[in-house]
């Protein structure tokens, strides 16, 4: 499965990005494989449809889960239809390498 995790940088001591349409980078982990992307996000100075485009981008990567701090009102939807799980995690200290460590202990 491919997780993405919104996050303030492109290092595993970066912290989670509590926005998720507006974040600096998304880390894509895929559990299969234990391998893990930093990819800047295309949609953080879109004028307006940042949620729904950031959406789509990620669905056009085959994630299947969502780990970030707050989602937008109209997002809950999109992700809903797409199949893909929202995780709201309301601590902003967390870094990105302590959440994939939570994420490689779930299996």
């Amino acid at each position: 499965m491919k997780i993405a995790i919104t996050a303030s940088g492109n290092h595993p001591e970066a912290t989670l990005d509590q926005r998720f349409a507006r974040c600096a980078w998304f880390v894509i982990y895929d559990d299969a494989t234990q391998s893990t992307e930093f990819i800047a996000n295309p949609n953080l100075n879109a004028v307006e449809g940042a949620g729904p485009a950031a959406v789509q981008f990620l669905a056009s990567l085959q994630v299947q889960k969502i780990v970030s701090g707050e989602f937008g009102a109209k997002i809950k939807p999109l992700l809903d239809n797409l199949k893909i799980q929202m995780v709201v995690m309301k601590q902003p200290e967390t870094t990105v390498a302590g959440i994939l460590n939570l994420l490689q202990n779930q299996n």
